[in-house]
C-alpha cells in the first residue's frame, strides 16, 4: 500500500537527530502528531508553523499510521 505524501517526510541523521521531519525541516512528525492529538486543528498547526503545507499534516498522519502498524521483536542472544 502506497501512503500519499509520504515523500514529504525525510529522516536525516544532521536533523533533529534523525526524527521523521517534514520535507528536511526541523518540524518532527512527532510534533505534528502530538499538536493533533492535544486537539489542534490543522489551522492552528499551519499558524503555529507557517512554513507548513496542509499537504504536510497528512503526510505527518500518513507517517504515523504507517509507523503505528509495525512492532519489535525481541531476538535471543545465542552464547
Amino acid at each position: 500500500m502506497e501512503f500519499p505524501g509520504l515523500n514529504r517526510i525525510t529522516i536525516d541523521p544532521k536533523v533533529m537527530g534523525g526524527k521523521p521531519c517534514v520535507r528536511g525541516m526541523r518540524v518532527t512528525v512527532g510534533t505534528i502528531v502530538g499538536l493533533l492529538a492535544s486537539g489542534a486543528s490543522f489551522e492552528e498547526v499551519l499558524e503555529l508553523y507557517p512554513y507548513l503545507e496542509e499537504e504536510d499534516i497528512r503526510a505527518a498522519l500518513s507517517y504515523a499510521t504507517w509507523r503505528s502498524e509495525e512492532y519489535d521483536l525481541l531476538l535471543e542472544e545465542v552464547s
